[in-house]
């Protein structure tokens, strides 16, 4: 029995100007079930939107106050960050990825929003013959929002068919045009939580230098990636990344996730210095200046999209930082949460005929995290995203962040202890109405 009627999903889409649900964006679905719970006082499970559930990482609010008691409020922040966080940056790089980048090359930005949007400006347009991005599906919507924004063209494929060495194929494939300035993935991914493995990343960056693509690598539930424990500064195992294979390569490093600091909108871009000290002509015809990458980057872009960065924000970002390179926070430790839920999670889904969209890596099954997908036999993603509102439950099609297999993404931040039987229940029934 459906706990919303198909007349009050209906009313809920209209008044919030949805015009189709079964394909709703993040923002859209978020608005019809605030209506229904509000309306109906029955609480909502929100698979929807990836915002932390867990408390905003207390070193670093303090290290706000500090710095804003210190009164740089009344000072504009430098472009190219403040001198504290870039130098923490390039340590917390070494000591979790093992990559050497020097300060000058960490630069904060506004969330890793903004600084995807620079990034993509400053790649596509640093050489004429070079115009579009290429992304390996399933990714983050908001990505090729920006790229309509910004007028750029791209190119797309689902990774699900292409792991191990037939990635190296699809991608020949891909690049054999020449025409890619910017090849974009998440690691671990949103929204599959797939991660791509060593030999993968290989190829990535082995190819991005061999067709002269930079690898744009998002980086934002850093070292969530369950399977191994990642939280030893400067032991192996460390962060799997393209960057040991190519000098063409971006990192984005968010503070949202991983110390749940996502009210500040606090990013860095961790360019490779080789990048960041290469130069291009039409960068130099463009913007009037020496079309060094990095400056370039900093000066015409990216302060064009922010204008500085809060700096009480980067204090902040710098202390988190600089005390997980000291072993005094684990925030992997702290984030293990999302797997726990993830876990219970799937097993609701799993035991009431549901199955894991993307079940695997090349190797082994994927871990458990922020995010996983689901199927259920019989339906495709529009129908099942559609049908899971009724039963009170939010989640967004798979199609939407560029999947092509039928399934939804499920979201683990907004689950408390009181609603795992709240699911199971639900699930239950969904199960017993929709029998094979």
């Amino acid at each position: 029995m459906k706990i919303f009627s198909e007349e009050l999903v209906d009313e809920a889409a209209r008044v919030n100007h949805v015009a189709d649900l079964s394909h709703a964006t993040i923002g859209e679905t978020l608005l019809v079930a605030q209506y229904l719970e509000q309306k109906t006082g029955i609480p909502f499970i929100r698979m929807d939107q990836g915002s932390p559930g867990l408390p905003a990482n207390r070193y670093g609010i303090e290290a706000e106050k500090r710095a804003l008691d210190s009164g740089i409020g009344s000072q504009y922040p430098a472009a190219a960050g403040v001198k504290e966080l870039k130098d923490a940056a390039a340590e917390f790089v070494k000591a979790f990825i093992d990559i050497d980048i020097s300060p000058r090359a960490c630069i904060p930005t506004v969330g890793s929003v903004a600084g995807s949007f620079g990034s993509f400006i400053a790649c596509c347009q640093r050489d004429k013959t070079k115009d579009k991005v290429l992304f390996i599906d399933p990714g983050f919507p908001i990505q090729k929002s920006q790229l309509r924004v910004l007028g750029i063209a791209w190119k797309e494929f689902d990774i699900f068919h292409h792991r191990g060495q037939a990635l190296r194929t699809k991608l020949e494939e891909m690049l054999g045009s020449n025409d890619i300035a910017v090849i974009v993935y998440s690691n671990p991914n949103n929204p599959a939580w797939i991660s791509l493995e060593e030999e993968e990343l290989q190829i990535i960056g082995e190819l991005a230098t061999k067709h002269d693509a930079i690898v744009l690598e998002d980086l934002a539930y850093f070292a969530m990636e369950s399977r191994r424990d990642l939280s030893h500064p400067y032991l192996p195992p460390f962060v799997r990344t393209a960057a040991r294979y190519t000098d063409n390569y971006i990192l984005m490093l968010s503070s949202s996730k991983i110390f749940s600091y996502a009210g500040q909108r606090m990013a860095l871009v961790c360019i490779s210095d080789k990048l960041f000290d290469r130069h291009f002509p039409a960068l130099a015809e463009r913007y009037h200046d020496t079309g060094v990458f990095g400056p370039t980057f900093i000066a015409s872009i990216q302060y064009m999209i922010t204008s500085g960065c809060t700096a009480t924000t980067q204090y902040g970002y710098a202390e988190m930082l600089r005390l997980s390179c000291q072993g005094k926070i684990n925030f992997v430790e702290d984030t293990r949460e999302y797997a726990i839920r993830a876990q219970k999670m799937k097993k609701i889904f799993c035991d009431n005929g549901f199955t894991i969209t993307y079940p695997k890596d090349v190797t082994e099954e994927i871990g458990n995290g922020f995010f996983f997908s689901l199927s259920f036999p019989g339906l495709t993603g529009s129908q099942l995203v559609k049908e899971l509102i009724h039963y009170g439950v939010s989640s967004i099609n798979l199609d939407t962040t560029g999947s092509m297999q039928q399934g939804v993404r499920a979201c683990t931040s907004r689950m408390r202890d009181e609603l795992y039987p709240v699911l199971d229940e639900r699930m239950k029934m969904f199960a017993k109405d929709h029998a094979l």
